[in-house]
């Protein structure tokens, strides 16, 4: 109960803090026409997606089943040529494919493009089930087998434990860009890795408590709270459709409960530097700076104990490089993936 009352204490002032600063509303985009789903995709369930919810740029977007859950959404501009490249967002009370809206801009039409929206966000379903590391790697894993050749992965902040996750488990999963991955603080040992577990069980159990799990979330969600959240992400203002993108995703049917596991801890992977990132053969470039959310404590032991990963340091940013430092980003990218060849 204390824990979750200065949760809502603390969102309160950030809130109050952003309500002066908050943007103006924008009009959002209107949903792209929708695609004929290719023959050989629709023997595996997948449809076009035409939802309330507004495309988060000018592309075709999907969804497949995934046993036990329901749809996970997905877009893609397969008007390209060579190995695909998978786009991952991160993972936040308002996740969605516009985080990585300016890599898929990048790259569209020079390569197959996707960008998947995790379980519980933006355009997949979002229905009041658990939400786990275990189900996230499993849509992972479900989209690379529904792409069905070799990919390159590129995947934001929390999203990069999952996909370092199924990279342990997929081969297809050919290289990993991380752009200021979560798991890679400092070392714990086995009984911080146990308390650490039954503390986000608990927080998670106070969090969804009905009495107050909507009033919450809806603090959470709160255009003021989406903006303070967002400027501890960019050097400068934040970018003025990510945040309004980020309000209508996160008021849409069901928004609230994968979020609320993710402020829980329960999507995190206790010690994922042990149990993830040391585990990773691929090769793997790390983007970072600095991060209000996230520290890079164990980043030189990885590159020093992993000959194919390397590191590359993008200034000035603050988590999201591909809004500021799109050209750097890039720039980055394509000599790591160059480097493969």
């Amino acid at each position: 109960m204390l824990t979750t009352l200065l949760v809502v204490a603390a969102l309160g002032t950030a809130a109050a803090l952003a309500q002066a600063a908050a943007p103006a509303t924008t009009q959002s985009a209107a949903p792209t026409a929708p695609s004929r789903v290719p023959d050989a995709l629709t023997a595996q369930g997948v449809t076009v997606t035409g939802n309330a919810l507004p495309n988060a740029f000018s592309a075709d977007r999907f969804s497949f089943p995934l046993a036990g859950f329901g749809r996970v959404g997905y877009y893609a501009d397969t008007s390209g040529t060579g190995r695909p490249l998978l786009l991952l967002t991160s993972i936040n009370a308002a996740a969605s494919a516009y985080e990585v809206r300016p890599l898929f801009q990048a790259y569209r039409g020079t390569r197959p493009v996707y960008a998947m929206e995790w379980p519980g966000f933006a355009s997949s379903d979002r229905p009041d089930i658990r939400y786990s590391p275990t189900l996230m790697t499993r849509a992972l894993r479900q989209m690379v087998n529904l792409i069905g050749t070799d990919v390159d992965v590129v995947a934001l902040s929390l999203g990069s434990e999952f996909a370092a996750r199924a990279a342990l488990e997929e081969p297809r999963i050919r290289t990993l860009a991380l752009i200021s991955p979560t798991g890679l603080g400092a070392a714990q040992g086995g009984t911080q890795v146990a308390a650490a577990t039954q503390k986000a069980e608990n927080l998670y159990g106070n969090l969804s408590n009905p009495l107050w799990a909507s009033p919450l979330y809806t603090l959470i969600s709160s255009k003021p709270s989406i903006f303070f959240f967002l400027k501890g992400s960019f050097e400068g203002r934040p970018d003025d459709g990510l945040v309004e993108y980020s309000y209508v995703t996160s008021h849409q049917p069901g928004a609230r409960y994968a979020p609320l596991h993710f402020i829980g801890g329960l999507l995190f992977t206790p010690d994922a530097y042990t149990q993830l990132y040391s585990r990773v053969t691929q090769p793997t470039l790390v983007l970072y700076d600095r991060d209000a959310f996230v520290n890079f404590d164990r980043l030189p032991e990885f590159t020093a104990s992993h000959p194919n990963a390397q590191a590359v340091r993008v200034t000035p940013t603050r988590g999201l490089p591909q809004f500021e430092q799109l050209g750097k980003v890039t720039a980055a990218l394509d000599a790591f993936w160059a480097a493969q060849k």
